[in-house]
């Protein structure tokens, strides 16, 4: 990836300083008022702290004139951005269309998985982007039903995903066999088919019983996290061993997104920043040290989500957020 990364310490004070540049060619102004986005199917979705490292670091400008999101050193040595496009219930044109919008306005990192049923269609959308594919950060998934034939599956993605190598590869959830499963990214990692492997829905417990099975400690953690359900123990827990954590449904996710959109807490700090409640959201996620991949096939709300660099939630900002935690599960991952 271009530009220089952040190192995991380094993310949130990076997140912070980056805030002074105007991002994705979005201003202020381009964005006024508490805009509560509608809801749609597409709005859903489904890393740790600063260092002095790259005291430097702010958004990077692509060669298309659009900037792109900081990224953030992984415990594997690659460097992944800590935004990007969610494609769940994305298909066919639609998500090729949406996946080519993101990069073209200066995403660079795509999430998919085999269970989503369209990989193929996002392989489809990074070459039709124009974007070099060393640009692109892809993450796939294995899900459980793969697991017994982890090695195949691996196969089968990167001949739907029309790539030489996937960036990033997660099991989707626990399940039978997921130790063997991983054992096979392993090797595929060192084949090199795989540059980082990861899990997804996994929390304390199941770490605790998973991570001393395995040979490669796990890059990326992706899980549920979003105002209403806030997982602050299992986000200390995985950045304390230098897991990156990335929120899936960091607006909500589905049948909620309206109801956060409409929080009047969130609401008020959208107004007071002039942007969206949407992107204080994602911000608020940024700011923990939490990369995110929200979803969306509009393209007006692709670039506000990518248009995260131009303002910083104080500290009240995110204390006000922080008292929203409901405990709140959308999904039963």
């Amino acid at each position: 990836m271009q530009g220089e990364p952040l190192t995991r310490r380094s993310f949130v004070t990076t997140v912070a300083a980056a805030a002074a540049s105007v991002a994705f060619g979005c201003t202020p102004s381009a964005t006024q008022g508490a805009q509560l986005r509608p809801s749609s199917p597409e709005e859903t979705a489904p890393t740790t702290k600063l260092d002095d490292d790259n005291p430097q670091d702010t958004p990077q400008s692509s060669t298309s004139g659009v900037t792109k999101a900081p990224t953030v050193r992984l415990s594997s040595g690659f460097d992944m951005p800590i935004v990007g496009l969610g494609t769940y219930s994305l298909h066919e044109a639609v998500c090729r269309d949406s996946v080519a919008s993101a990069l073209q306005q200066g995403m660079r990192l795509v999430d998919t998985a085999h269970i989503y049923g369209n990989e193929q269609y996002v392989g489809e959308g990074i070459r039709a982007s124009g974007v070099p594919r060393g640009e692109v950060f892809v993450i796939t998934k294995l899900y459980p039903n793969q697991f017994a034939n982890a090695a195949s599956a691996i196969d089968e993605a990167l001949e739907k995903l029309g790539v030489e190598y996937i960036d990033m590869m997660l099991l989707h959830h626990p399940g039978t066999g997921d130790v063997a499963a991983y054992q096979a990214m392993e090797e595929a990692q060192q084949a090199g088919k795989i540059r980082s492997l990861g899990l997804s829905n996994w929390y304390i417990e199941e770490m605790d019983d998973f991570v001393p099975r395995i040979a490669t400690p796990p890059a990326l953690v992706q899980n549920e996290i979003h105002p209403y359900y806030q997982d602050h123990d299992v986000v200390a827990f995985m950045q304390d061993r230098g897991i990156v954590v990335q929120a899936w449904y960091p607006l909500g996710g589905r049948g909620h997104n309206a109801e956060l959109f409409a929080d009047e807490a969130l609401a008020g700090i959208a107004t007071n920043h002039g942007v969206s409640v949407a992107q204080v959201m994602l911000k608020w996620n940024l700011q923990r040290g939490i990369a995110v991949i929200p979803g969306s096939s509009n393209p007006d709300h692709i670039r506000e989500d990518a248009s995260l660099f131009d303002f910083v939630l104080s500290d009240a900002d995110m204390e006000a957020i922080s008292a929203l935690e409901r405990g709140e599960k959308h999904d039963w991952y």
